[in-house]
């Protein structure tokens, strides 16, 4: 009698916990109850929404990225993931509220030396500070190589000159992690260093905040850096290294876009497929016709293989394993590029209705697109993962 493979009766490496499930309702609870209802009003009204900042700061929601020992809940990333879905199905907007909390806070998570861990993760941890991570310049998006902002020493320190483009939670965040040239002479990956830079900081400013075609209730803007002061302590890893920890922080962090796009990708779904029970033509409801009815499964079906390949992705993250960067990449790809798609596919189901405001997949239309561009264009994406091939 043949023996059994143990790897086909291991369990599922990405299946969710009881633990997991637990996170997934009370997001989806909140979602439903709080955040739904004021979706269209935050997407109208562009402005931050702090009350529901104070609600997931409540629930312990932004204390999802961090560890126990720092207050936060040690769930991981598939947790993480799993929660940015759910409340992403609802608004974008908020879901990405929960993305950029740890997207801002990976460097010092990842390369921050464990006093200034102990000094500022429980302040994030909390919801006390909102995160941001300022890479991107005016002249600088994917090309991180042409960085300006320069960093230079002086008997105090370092002071920090420059300005940084489309920075999300510019204005709300407590504080940023700012990227620099420290040596001018050699290359971005090998002269560049990351910097905690807090709010109030003397000579730190938003200059303008961008008018944007979704995500339009979370702030994207420009930050000046004149003459900022900063310690040796605010220096996130070694002088130096800050090419080598921003690249770490986006292999980890793209996985959050990529749940973000998933939730839009399944609320799109969700929403057409309800109107089209209800919606009828030709004398029966249109989810009987053949056109409508393909349409809304190969929606679904994208978005469950979508799924997949996120789990399958944050898994690695939580398991450490070597070829995280790749999976994150195929991830933010796939998930992004199937919210852009079935977003549109949505508002075709619903038509001239589909297009109006009063409906919400024409605004999960235009919040889909900016998945695809931010935290590495898609293009950028492709590269990633094509280099993984050679």
């Amino acid at each position: 009698m043949s023996q059994p493979n143990p790897a086909l009766a291991a369990p599922n490496q990405y299946a969710l916990t009881d633990e997991q499930r637990e996170f997934a309702a009370l997001a989806r609870q909140l979602a439903e109850e709080r955040v739904r209802p004021r979706a269209a009003e935050i997407d109208a009204e562009a402005a931050f929404p702090q009350d529901i900042r104070q609600l997931f700061a409540e629930q312990d929601l932004l204390a999802l990225p961090f560890d126990e020992a720092h207050g936060g809940t040690g769930t991981g990333a598939l947790t993480l993931c799993v929660v940015i879905e759910e409340i992403s199905k609802a608004c974008a907007t908020c879901g990405l509220m929960l993305a950029v909390q740890d997207l801002g806070t990976l460097p010092i998570r990842l390369d921050g030396s464990p006093t200034l861990q102990e000094r500022v993760l429980p302040r994030f941890a909390s919801g006390e500070w909102l995160a941001a991570f300022a890479l991107s310049e005016p002249d600088a998006g994917s090309d991180v190589g042409a960085t300006r902002t320069r960093a230079r020493r002086d008997a105090d320190g370092w002071v920090i000159d420059g300005t940084k483009n489309w920075i999300t939670n510019a204005g709300v965040a407590g504080a940023y992690v700012v990227f620099a040239i420290t040596d001018a002479d050699a290359p971005a990956s090998r002269g560049m260093t990351a910097f905690l830079v807090e709010a109030d900081a003397p000579g730190f400013s938003v200059a303008k905040l961008e008018h944007k075609m979704g995500m339009r209730g979370s702030p994207t803007g420009q930050l000046v850096l004149d003459g900022v002061r900063v310690g040796d302590d605010a220096v996130i890893g070694v002088v130096g290294d800050g090419f080598k920890v921003a690249m770490r922080t986006l292999d980890h962090s793209r996985l959050g876009i990529a749940a973000q796009a998933l939730g839009i990708a399944q609320g799109a779904t969700d929403y057409a497929a309800g109107y089209a029970r209800e919606r009828t033509a030709f004398g029966k409801p249109i989810n009987r016709l053949q056109a409508i009815e393909s349409k809304l499964a190969d929606m679904e079906t994208r978005t469950a293989a979508a799924r997949e390949l996120l789990y399958r992705a944050a898994a690695k993250a939580d398991a450490g394993d070597s070829d995280l960067g790749k999976y994150s990449a195929m991830a933010k790809l796939f998930c992004s590029d199937t919210a852009m798609a079935v977003a549109v596919d949505a508002v075709q189901v619903l038509g001239g209705y589909g297009y109006v405001t009063e409906y919400p997949v024409e605004r999960m239309m235009r919040d889909a697109k900016l998945t695809q561009i931010y935290e590495g264009t898609n293009e950028i994406q492709r590269v990633v993962v094509g280099r993984s091939l050679r």
